[in-house]
């Protein structure tokens, strides 16, 4: 299982939110790219990255920033928030990040994911972040009606291979993983699944490697000190 240690940028800073709330933001760290340097220190070999402000407004506030993180680190990048058109999708992969995260897009403009597959493959990605039962979108500031079957039923019939699953009740809270939601969709689908939010301990992280998940990504409990990045890392494999 790979770990995905994260960074979530606003304003070119490295941050963390809780269960999404804008409102309630920590700015860890004024230099990003410090921060993957640190990450590949302990043994990283891949990045999840956000675009908090591109979440919203479906724009690339953040895209010199990103940049910096993927050339000076050299680590595998991938990266959300705010990617909603073929044109983004081509900016980020043509200058060198290795796969992009589509989430609102997924949802609301099918035919622009199918055709994303359909020229990239693997390199595309969907962030399926849950609440409640439902798929959340817009930076996590709407609640669409399509249940967590729905969705990804329909994500397999795209042919989505990975996909990227969020318990926005879980992230940022240092609550554990929500492990049943997991399990479900590893036993009824053939994704390659990265479980997002939630993950405090070691032990969440074992539970998560007993079923066979492709990655396990760290935040809040990274920039707390509550998970030691190499200890992770060693775990996962």
């Amino acid at each position: 299982m790979l770990i995905f240690p994260a960074i979530d940028l606003i304003e070119g800073k490295a941050v963390r939110l809780l269960r999404g709330d804008y409102e309630k933001k920590t700015v860890y760290h004024d230099d990003p790219a410090a921060v993957a340097l640190d990450f590949k220190a302990k043994g990283a070999a891949a990045i999840h990255l956000v675009d908090l402000e591109g979440a919203k407004s479906g724009k690339t506030p953040n895209f010199d920033a990103i940049l910096r993180i993927k050339e000076q680190s050299g680590l595998f990048c991938e990266i959300g928030g705010g990617i909603r058109d073929l044109e983004t999708v081509e900016r980020y992969l043509s200058a060198g990040i290795d796969r992009v995260i589509l989430g609102t897009a997924a949802i609301e403009n099918v035919p622009f994911l199918r055709k994303a597959i359909s020229l990239y493959g693997e390199r595309i990605a969907v962030g399926a972040d849950f609440k409640d039962g439902f798929v959340a979108i817009r930076g996590w500031t709407k609640t669409a009606s399509v249940s967590e079957a729905q969705f990804c039923d329909q994500m397999q019939e795209i042919g989505v291979k990975n996909l990227i699953v969020t318990d926005i009740s879980r992230d940022g809270a240092m609550q554990g993983i929500h492990l049943e939601l997991y399990r479900r969709i590893a036993e009824n689908y053939g994704f390659l699944l990265t479980a997002s939010g939630g993950v405090s301990t070691l032990d969440d992280l074992r539970a998560l490697r007993a079923l066979s998940l492709y990655g396990a990504i760290i935040g809040k409990a990274y920039y707390t000190g509550a998970i030691d990045l190499k200890d992770a890392i060693e775990v996962a494999k």
